[in-house]
């Protein structure tokens, strides 16, 4: 099973004719006759999600009188919250949020309406990539005024030769000499961008269909107060081998799950670079992009801590090139958990704000424990639990595993009827969903734990992968 349609499977491939606007957005929901507020879909989460917590306690008690009197009672508290009971509570949180989330309609908007945009992007040796992500942009219909700003950061491949091989009107080309990083490289294109909107695009991304279009509709839907709206980002090269069709599933479930519950109760907690759309004068008031390693995390903090919201429009979607090799997709990792405590660092305040999103703040706060305590703790138990020790692997696969699963069920249904919606199609990806499913963790929680101890000990930073 895959997240991409059959008619992505290798770039570059032959562009269809251009497209014609939609007349009306086809995800509209229906209107319901029995509607409840945010906050009440909100406090109704909450107390489920406790509800089951309380339950998955009660029938841990014996596990935890057992693994007491080895451990002792304050080490075996540790171990089984961190193991099973605030895992269960989140993955509860994620199933009746789901259960209740009913996305907003997006309203249609005229061409007349439809404000001016900037796209970014940031291109760094990106010879292979840069063209078909032009040409994307190219075939995307979008009624409203489209400037392009192309950052060549430095470049040591043919990537400046090939962008000087296209001409747009919309298309402009900042070539500079040195390379200074992504944040950098954004910063100088913001400074050249004249629309109201600015939408940051990887150099080796292609986007969707209506993906422009569909994310300023979004934005103009939701609250008032929205300053930025994360896209759907997917795998682009899922089929290069099996750490990709791996990752796959990460994007098609776990991340884009998180993104809509967030959006949901007024907080997506990150905007990525690789496909969002900002409001240009807030990007100017928030400092642009910090010279971090979690520069869109960062920034992303910045913008909540102003106040503001940040939304999701699921059915914006830019397909994106994940890391390759095993060694990139953990730097990868590392990288996007060093730009966590990096935004604790500087925004760490949000943590007493008084609104829904504060809870995900607080969620985040305990991943580092949690992925502790799976590394140092999980691990080790599934080695105990070969040889017939069921300390810690055993009984948690009874809190744990049944709401994982539910999860996992009701995003793979969510996302599968948004991709019927586009004409995308559902591949089958077995094998990676075998991996994802039994090892994903296995590899994934180590590498955080190394990128937070990283940004602790204020280790050199490496950017590496995207």
């Amino acid at each position: 099973m895959s997240t991409q349609a059959q008619d992505w499977s290798s770039y570059p491939r032959p562009l269809p004719p251009l497209e014609s606007a939609p007349a009306r957005p086809a995800d509209g929901e229906r209107h319901r006759r029995y509607y409840l507020s945010v906050r009440l879909k909100f406090a109704l989460t909450v107390a489920l999600a406790l509800a089951w917590s309380i339950v998955s306690y009660l029938l841990a008690r014996r596990w935890l009188h057992d693994l007491a009197a080895v451990e002792g009672n304050v080490l075996a508290m540790i171990m089984i919250f961190g193991i099973a009971i605030l895992p269960g509570f989140m993955n509860a949180f994620l199933v009746f949020g789901l259960l209740m989330d009913r996305r907003p309609v997006r309203r249609y908007v005229s061409d007349a309406e439809l404000p001016g945009i900037t796209v970014l992007v940031a291109a760094y040796n990106e010879e292979d990539s840069i063209l078909s992500t032009i040409a994307s942009i190219e075939r995307q219909y979008y009624g409203g005024t489209l400037e392009v700003i192309v950052i060549n950061d430095g470049s040591t491949d043919g990537t400046m030769d090939r962008l000087r091989s296209v001409s747009h009107p919309w298309l402009h080309v900042i070539d500079l000499k040195c390379n200074g990083g992504k944040a950098n490289a954004l910063n100088v294109g913001l400074r050249h961008a004249t629309q109201p909107l600015t939408i940051t695009l990887d150099a080796d991304s292609y986007l969707y269909r209506h993906a422009l279009r569909r994310l300023v509709e979004r934005y103009l839907s939701d609250p008032p107060n929205t300053a930025a709206v994360a896209g759907a980002v997917l795998v682009r090269n899922s089929r290069q081998n099996l750490i990709t069709r791996m990752q796959e599933w990460d994007y098609f479930h776990g991340i884009a799950a998180v993104k809509r519950l967030q959006s949901l109760f007024q907080g997506t907690l990150v905007a990525q670079g690789a496909f969002s759309l900002y409001r240009t004068d807030i990007l100017r008031q928030a400092g642009g992009w910090p010279e971090d390693v979690g520069e869109d995390i960062v920034l992303t903090w910045a913008i909540l801590r102003m106040g503001h919201r940040v939304g999701y429009c699921e059915d914006a979607v830019a397909f994106t090139n994940a890391p390759a090799t095993f060694r990139q997709f953990i730097r990868q990792r590392q990288r996007w958990s060093r730009g966590l405590i990096e935004a604790f660092k500087e925004h760490g305040a949000l943590l007493f704000q008084r609104r829904m999103s504060t809870l995900f703040i607080w969620w985040n706060l305990l991943f580092p424990y949690m992925d502790l305590v799976y590394t140092l703790v999980f691990i080790p138990g599934l080695v105990l639990a070969c040889f017939g020790i069921y300390w810690l692997a055993g009984p948690m696969t009874l809190l744990v595993l049944p709401m994982a699963g539910l999860v996992n069920y009701l995003m793979f249904f969510i996302q599968s009827r948004m991709f019927r919606a586009q004409g995308l199609k559902v591949r089958h990806n077995p094998l990676g969903l075998l991996v994802y499913t039994l090892f994903y963790g296995i590899v994934l929680q180590p590498g955080c734990v190394l990128g937070y101890a990283s940004e602790l000990l204020k280790l050199r930073k490496r950017w590496g992968t995207k």
